[in-house]
């Protein structure tokens, strides 16, 4: 598999390329008053309102930096009752990808509370690189509300 590969703070992360769509540079996005503080916005992409996590938020709790290598990576997320949306994830130093099997990876050791996102880890040039689990990313609660259309009647 590949990992694209961004930082939050000094760590590194990674998020399984099957998943992304595609990766785009620093956009204006329409704030939302009142949501989430992780949701950085909506933007139009193709015709389509896309929300926005700001991943450095999610992870460090400070809003990503507009930095050179500051990405919009945009992934299929899977919603509620099997529905596909496209999701925004804000990540800074979106630099490069690694190649690595699931024999690679090696479990973090602990799970963190309100954090399942968090997967295992990879031991790469001396850095470890979490993986990033797209399907956990958000609670349901920030789902359905990002989503309203998923919602069950």
């Amino acid at each position: 598999m590949l990992l694209l590969q961004f930082q939050a703070g000094k760590d590194r992360y990674g998020v399984d390329v099957s998943r992304v769509i595609e990766v785009i540079q620093m956009v204006v996005f329409r704030p939302l008053p009142h949501a989430d503080p992780a949701v950085a916005g909506l933007f139009n992409y193709r015709g389509t309102m896309v929300p926005v996590i700001d991943l450095t938020v999610l992870l460090e709790g400070s809003v990503s930096r507009p930095l050179f290598s500051t990405r919009v990576i945009l992934v299929d997320y899977p919603g509620r009752n099997g529905e596909r949306h496209i999701l925004g994830l804000l990540a800074e130093r979106v630099t490069e990808t690694v190649f690595c099997t699931e024999g690679d990876l090696r479990p973090a050791g602990m799970a963190v509370d309100g954090a399942p996102y968090l997967g295992d880890l990879l031991v790469h040039a001396g850095e470890m690189i979490q993986r990033v689990a797209i399907e956990q990313l958000l609670p349901s609660s920030l789902q359905e509300s990002l989503f309203p259309s998923a919602l069950e009647v």
